[in-house]
């Protein structure tokens, strides 16, 4: 019978996938400490939100740190994987979303990401946007993908940092 449960979420996962181009891909925790302590001296002064947060390993590593953390998850399963695990974490929210058609929040300072050659541009930018919106940067941690013809900051292991300046409007001089 557990045979069954497991293959139904293997290929309700699986099929999932497909429809989103949202692989999910779990984190090392090794990996995501020395992204949150060598790439960015993540601190209480912080607030991460994590692009495809999967089951929140990234989230409650923030929250370690002192960090608020809030993930961007668009597939079910996985939100109440998340929640579950980071149950009792008051710095930890997990939303139901769409990153692409949600804003990010107004205190927001850091987004993480596991993006891929596809769309890690259109992350960039997006978080450019958000930015913009904001009036002030934003440090983008990619992790595995480059963006191309950006000025990558600092490179630690597979993760990569960005610092997303907001678009200057020429005819206000913003």
């Amino acid at each position: 019978m557990i045979f069954w449960y497991i293959f139904a979420a293997v290929v309700i996962l699986g099929g999932f996938m497909v429809f989103t181009g949202a692989p999910y891909v779990p984190s090392k925790p090794k990996e995501v400490k020395q992204a949150l302590t060598k790439l960015y001296r993540l601190s209480d002064r912080d607030v991460l939100v994590d692009i495809g947060s999967g089951d929140g390993l990234v989230l409650r590593a923030a929250s370690r740190r002192g960090a608020r953390a809030v993930g961007y998850e668009i597939h079910p399963i996985l939100v109440l994987v998340a929640r579950w695990l980071s149950r009792g974490d008051k710095k930890v929210e997990v939303r139901w979303a769409n990153f692409w058609r949600r804003p990010l929040p107004d205190d927001v300072t850091v987004v993480y990401t596991f993006g891929d050659n596809r769309d890690i541009g259109r992350m960039y930018d997006r978080v450019v946007s958000e930015a913009t919106r904001l009036g002030r940067p934003i440090w983008l941690i990619s992790y595995g993908f480059k963006v191309a013809k950006q000025k990558l900051v600092r490179q630690e292991g597979a993760h990569m940092l960005y610092r997303c300046e907001p678009l200057r409007d020429e005819a206000t001089r913003v």
